[in-house]
């Protein structure tokens, strides 16, 4: 049939199983966009008010799905204002289908508007190389559904990620005689399955075991192998600890659940993952963050404990520790081999052995419990940060989403918010940008319109994308955005006066006039976009508020006025992060951390 290169992309977006686009129209991508009210390729459009929204729209659609979404900008800013979602989606190995327009193929190199060209004619796909996991430039259109399709197989087949396909202005709008190539005849089917025999040694290291700890990264989620991960911790009785991306693998009130690792983590998780003799990870990548920049007995004792690394990319196999048992396979499927292989008799014999095990187990969880109670069930106002995460889950479904910003937020939903189910709790792991929530949320809900949906951000994170609050109510899309109001940066204020002992540009102030806090009435900007609000000041309002935003059928704001001073997420582990040379004492204190390094 003829198409121009404008339908080839929409059609097969269509056919692909694509429900949604996200972007924002310009000069250089129009003529594409006008191809999704074309019969045969139209698609619902969501007109976002920054581009950067679209990409971590189609972002939050993927991680409540499993199913990718599509965004779409014109050239020059409108696709450079991509890289900062384009980099968040591969940091975390999220899929998401990028198509923007570019310079008409006889025009590029000679400095149309917004083409960058001083190094290299045409240079910006040479940026979004660095960020997704290929970037493709169609020459013409004829060859438009072969790079469709093979960009939907690299977006989607191993280590999965987001693509960018560029599309010119004159191949959006010329035509030629196509076919758009069925996907399931393009596709890898199937999974990755374990090699058997490190699947043997994998499952007699775990039974020989006396202290098994299994961590759970993004990849057990994104393998859907959280029911292998279960039985597989009830069969050993393996505790299992979580990384930011992992939250949600088992459920949270699961007598085996300990809590996160990392620099944010739980004292449980830290605890008990650093003292195992076995660990067994699933999907995690040991970044610094969730290895307390690998200082030996933080987080992890590697060795003398010995690691089973199972993961899809055999880049992270030894990265970061040595690894007794590395396995490059599908999470899913290696867990239910290692299944296979226990029977119930070695399963017991086990398991009779870790009965000290298991009471350090329990009692470090009621020792968190004891840590984090005061703050979480506190009645101050303004609110310590945890005080409207356990108001927040006392109303909510069990299967709700939370969408989660960066900073204290981040760092006290991890440890105070308990999930039960994959996939509901999301977050920006690796990359971790503000702005991400608040779009990555209406993903979210656009991808499970069934489900509650609440973005938790502080209001330094809200700011960076307050104006799609906009796009929420242009769209009906009924997302809870839960704002914890501390006037300012406070993660990164806590930071500088650990490691500086004082403070510059994190806390919103009038620096001109008598010095007093400085906070835009964020319910009542809310309320001018057409979004239900609620500011809640006073404990006996937060339940209640937060409530009646879940049930009032459309988009919802509930602004909790939190300290500046409430301490944010305990932070139970070590990051590496030096003092300039004129803190002696804390350089001293660094030196000595350090020392304790295990990754080289």
């Amino acid at each position: 049939m003829k198409l121009t290169g404008g339908q080839v992309v929409a059609r097969a977006l269509k056919e692909y199983g694509v429900e949604y686009v996200a972007g924002v129209p310009g000069h250089g991508i129009w003529s594409l966009f006008d191809a999704f009210l074309e019969e045969g390729s139209q698609l619902p459009f969501i007109q976002v008010m920054h581009e950067q929204s679209a990409v971590h729209m189609a972002d939050g659609y993927f991680r409540a799905s499993g199913r990718p979404m599509a965004c779409s900008t014109s050239i020059g800013p409108g696709a450079t204002n991509t890289i900062i979602g384009l980099a968040t989606c591969y940091a975390d190995s999220i899929p998401a289908f990028f198509v923007s327009g570019g310079p008409a193929t006889h025009m590029k190199g000679h400095g149309v508007m917004q083409e960058i060209e001083r190094q290299n004619e045409n240079a910006f796909p040479r940026i979004t190389e660095q960020v997704t996991k290929r970037a493709y430039k169609a020459g013409r259109v004829d060859e438009l559904p072969f790079i469709m399709h093979r960009a939907f197989n690299t977006m989607l087949s191993g280590r999965p990620g987001p693509v960018h396909v560029e599309v010119p202005m004159d191949i959006q709008v010329e035509a030629a005689d196509v076919d758009i190539h069925p996907l399931d005849l393009r596709m890898a089917r199937g999974v990755a399955y374990p090699d058997p025999q490190a699947v043997e040694r994998a499952v007699k290291l775990l039974l020989s075991a006396e202290r098994p700890v299994i961590v759970a990264g993004g990849g057990a989620i994104s393998a859907n192998a959280s029911e292998e991960l279960t039985r597989l911790a009830e069969k050993l009785g393996a505790a299992v600890s979580i990384t930011w991306n992992g939250k949600g693998a088992i459920s949270e009130d699961h007598a085996l659940f300990i809590g996160a690792v990392g620099q944010t983590g739980t004292s449980c998780g830290n605890g008990i993952t650093a003292s195992a003799d076995v660990v067994m990870s699933v999907g995690c990548r040991f970044t610094d963050w969730s290895a307390s920049s690998y200082a030996k007995g933080v987080s992890f004792s590697i060795p003398p404990g010995k690691l089973i690394h199972i993961d899809l990319d055999h880049h992270e196999i030894g990265k970061n520790y040595p690894t007794e048992v590395g396995i490059v396979a599908d999470a899913k499927a290696t867990l239910a081999a290692m299944l296979a292989l226990i029977s119930d008799a070695d399963a017991a014999k086990a398991v009779s052995r870790r009965e000290s095990f298991l009471a350090d187990v329990q009692k470090a969880k009621a020792d968190w419990e004891a840590m984090l109670a005061p703050r979480r069930d506190s009645r101050e106002a303004p609110f310590t940060s945890q005080r409207p995460l356990g108001a927040l889950r006392k109303v909510m479904n069990r299967d709700g989403i939370v969408v989660v910003g960066s900073g204290n937020t981040q760092g006290a939903v991890k440890q105070t918010f308990p999930v039960y189910h994959p996939r509901t709790h999301l977050t920006s792991g690796s990359f971790s940008p503000m702005g991400w929530a608040v779009p990555a949320a209406m993903g979210a809900k656009l991808a499970m319109p069934d489900r509650q949906v609440v973005s938790i951000t502080g209001d330094g994170d809200f700011m960076m994308s307050l104006p799609e609050l906009g796009t929420a109510v242009m769209n009906n899309i009924p997302v809870v955005f839960m704002v914890q109001n501390n006037q300012g940066y406070m993660s990164i204020r806590g930071g500088q006066r650990k490691f500086l002992g004082r403070h510059i540009a994190s806390e919103f102030n009038h620096h001109k006039g008598n010095g007093e806090p400085y906070s835009a009435d964020i319910a009542a900007v809310a309320k001018s976009f057409g979004v239900e609000s609620w500011k809640v000041t006073a404990d006996e309002d937060l339940e209640k508020s937060l409530k009646a935003a879940l049930d009032c059928g459309g988009p919802a704001l509930v602004e909790v006025i939190t300290s500046r001073d409430a301490a944010g997420p305990f932070a139970t582990g070590w990051w590496d992060f030096p003092s300039p040379a004129y803190y002696e004492k804390e350089q001293q204190a660094y030196a000595e951390k350090r020392a304790l390094e295990q990754h080289l």
